[in-house]
């Protein structure tokens, strides 16, 4: 019997299966192309599609500020829409992460089959009507799997939450007392104006990302990232 019709004998994903992540993985590689699913704890959660002003244009422009960080920053990663395998039960599969490359001293793994497995230091969604999802259960998720970082842009609600992991819990980031910036505690440099990000004002967004690659702190971990490559 050939592969592909075994393929599509395969029951599909659907909202609410429950399983582990070897039947998600078979039953996922037989969707159509272009679905999009994720497991949290077993449960598979298949999002609504997705509207231009409230997912489609911020997931870019978040997701530009995480590029132009990782062009400065040799030994980080960057990457959209691609599945992390955190557990037998849990391969979401996130809006942006971003972390730092294996070979520089990273928590992930690249495998042969070019997929994520273990944590990225950071990631990112960008939440229309996914908000108590991932407020909710990814928060929880990303929490026990030790996500250093997590960011939350709620685009209905003008709102942007950064957390960091702090003795096994997320707390909100601090803007800075100075200038009001959003910096990133993980990957230095990484400063971020919310407010402007929200207004979507991308030249000061894209300005103030300079200020912090050009930083001294920038400076060293870029320095670090290169003496840790193997």
């Amino acid at each position: 019997m050939s592969a592909i019709s075994v393929a599509t004998k395969l029951p599909p994903l659907r909202n609410g299966d429950r399983m582990k992540a070897d039947e998600f993985r078979r039953r996922y590689a037989a969707m159509p192309e272009g679905t999009r699913a994720e497991l949290i704890d077993g449960e598979v959660f298949m999002p609504s599609p997705v509207s231009l002003v409230g997912h489609g244009m911020p997931h870019l422009e978040l997701g530009g500020v995480l590029l132009n960080y990782r062009a400065y920053t040799p030994g980080t990663l960057a990457a959209d829409n691609t599945t992390v395998r955190l557990h037998d039960d849990s391969e979401p599969q996130p809006d942006l992460i971003l972390f730092i490359d294996p070979d520089h001293g990273g928590q992930v793994e690249i495998g042969a089959d070019g997929f994520i497995t273990g944590t990225p230091e950071l990631v990112a969604e960008v939440s229309a009507s996914s908000a108590g999802i991932d407020l909710g259960r990814k928060l929880d998720l990303y929490r026990r799997h030790r996500v250093r970082e997590y960011i939350v842009w709620q685009t209905e609600d003008d709102a942007l939450d950064w957390f960091v992991l702090r003795r096994g819990r997320f707390a909100p980031l601090t803007p800075d007392k100075a200038d009001g910036l959003l910096k990133s505690e993980t990957f230095p440099g990484l400063w971020l104006d919310a407010a402007a990000l929200i207004q979507r004002d991308l030249a000061t967004v894209l300005a103030a990302l300079t200020r912090g690659v050009q930083s001294p702190v920038h400076a060293k971990f870029v320095k670090e990232l290169a003496k840790r490559r193997r």
